[in-house]
């Protein structure tokens, strides 16, 4: 027994690293603050991506302990300083997962308490919060208050959770996948495929509709080519409709899919991942009436209301087929049923282990209130305008008037093919990396692609883009 004494003795010395004392917890955080203000702080100077992809040897794990502010180093010079920055203002090639600093602080507090919200019989305070931003949600998407929800990890995991519900909810399965239809946008998030795919409907048919000068799914087709699918013996069974795209910011028809989707006896599905908090703005709600027409819904609050990476959200009518899809049990969480209690997190969705995330919204929101996110909201949308008015003063041709704060341009050559131009302009432009770009290709047409929506884009930022594709022509130009 001594011998066992000893070695317990032994291992809790060695052990007791991992819970520092008052002083070196202070310390911490002091070096890790410190860090994180000279971070925001130097934003503003910092371009917006890095191409370099070079000493990532110094990540290598067990090559010697190191104190904190070497690894704060090693962080900032080969994390933090490469590849894109997302919580840069510059970041307007890709929608971005904003960073607001409150959000990090609600996280390190969820981090250090260790909620685990999976199950409400475990914290019935983490739990109700959840449950209280998805309340907020069903009233904000005129939703009913006993739809289901869940705070995800993003929006794939979201759409996962309503494409495995729509699936058991028409009992499609076995000899049943292969006759039955999806609808789907060639603009819809490729996100939606890859959940059919992990659910089991790989060979389901997906029947991609015709979209108008604008992106947006055609009425008329979806209703001729449903007419058609069911004239031929088969199963249509589920819509996909975007409020916001990601290639082009459109927001499909939803009322009009809406009563096609009802008159068919269809799943319908809304993706508002990127869009859907745009809502919020007065002047914009009319382009969302009908999404409360949708059976289920999706929307991104580290899109829309600048989050950190890492909370998504989905709502559900049909809270049967959800649970069908989800509830499971076992002996061991028999503690945690017995009684009736909230909806679990758990049973709504693929996770178990549940990080109590919906703290990152929560308490923002409380620190805040809810004006400073409209506005940021509605200056993405005027900045947008005033983006594409400047574009075209310096000789650029835009796309459509998109709805919402994503758009794509291209400059017209005349000394080459218009494609191959603006795919050399965007390799110069991301060379320069004061400002991020990405690409689209839209009917065949290689675009320049902008997203505006971090927090932190502001008109100095577009003005500096704008200085930007001046310098990308300049240059371009010299070597033809």
């Amino acid at each position: 027994m001594n011998h066992i004494l000893k070695r317990i003795n032994e291992l809790h010395a060695i052990s007791e690293a991992l819970e520092p004392s008052n002083l070196e917890r202070v310390n911490y955080i002091e070096q890790v603050s410190s860090y994180a203000n000279n971070f925001i702080d130097g934003l503003e100077q910092t371009k917006a991506y890095s191409a370099d992809q070079e000493n990532l040897k110094s990540l290598k794990l067990f090559t010697g302990k190191k104190s904190l502010p070497e690894i704060l180093k090693i962080y900032n010079n080969e994390i933090a300083s490469k590849g894109i920055k997302p919580a840069s203002g510059g970041h307007i090639g890709y929608i971005p997962g904003g960073g607001i600093y409150s959000s990090g602080i609600a996280d390190f507090l969820a981090d250090i308490t260790n909620e685990y919200v999976g199950m409400h019989f475990s914290s019935p305070g983490g739990v109700a919060v959840e449950q209280v931003l998805l309340d907020w949600m069903k009233d904000i998407f005129s939703f009913p208050i006993n739809a289901v929800g869940n705070l995800t990890s993003g929006g794939s995991i979201a759409n996962l959770i309503a494409m495995t519900a729509a699936r058991d909810k028409y009992q499609i399965k076995n000899e049943v996948i292969s006759k039955s239809v999806v609808y789907l946008s060639h603009q819809v998030h490729h996100c939606i495929q890859k959940a059919l795919k992990i659910i089991g409907l790989e060979d389901v048919i997906i029947n991609y509709l015709e979209l108008d000068d604008y992106s947006k799914i055609n009425i008329r087709d979806l209703k001729s080519k449903i007419a058609l699918d069911k004239e031929n013996g088969l199963v249509p069974f589920l819509i996909v409709a975007s409020a916001g795209t990601t290639d082009t910011g459109a927001i499909d028809p939803l009322n009009a899919i809406g009563v096609v989707a009802k008159e068919n006896n269809l799943w319908y599905h809304v993706d508002a991942a990127y869009g859907g908090f745009f809502i919020l703005i007065d002047h914009l709600k009319h382009k969302f009436i009908g999404i409360e027409m949708a059976d289920s819904l999706v929307v991104d609050p580290h899109k829309g209301l600048f989050l950190p990476y890492g909370l998504g959200a989905v709502l559900v009518k049909d809270e049967k087929a959800v649970f069908h899809s989800h509830m499971l049990s076992a002996n061991y969480m028999q503690d945690a049923r017995t009684q009736v209690t909230a909806i679990n997190p758990a049973d709504v969705s693929p996770e178990l282990s549940k990080h109590f995330r919906g703290l990152r919204l929560w308490l923002p929101l409380q620190l805040h209130g809810i004006e400073p996110f409209i506005a940021c909201l509605e200056e993405k949308i005027l900045l947008t305008k005033y983006f594409r008015e400047q574009l075209v003063t310096i000789g650029f041709r835009v796309g459509p008037e998109p709805d919402l704060s994503v758009s794509y341009f291209w400059y017209p050559s005349s000394n080459q093919s218009s494609n191959k131009f603006n795919q050399s302009l965007l390799k110069e432009l991301h060379k320069d990396g004061e400002i991020f770009f990405s690409s689209t290709v839209i009917k065949e047409k290689f675009v320049i692609r902008m997203a505006l929506l971090s927090f932190r884009t502001k008109l100095i930022t577009i003005d500096k883009a704008l200085e930007m594709l001046k310098r990308a022509l300049e240059k371009i130009n010299l070597k033809n």
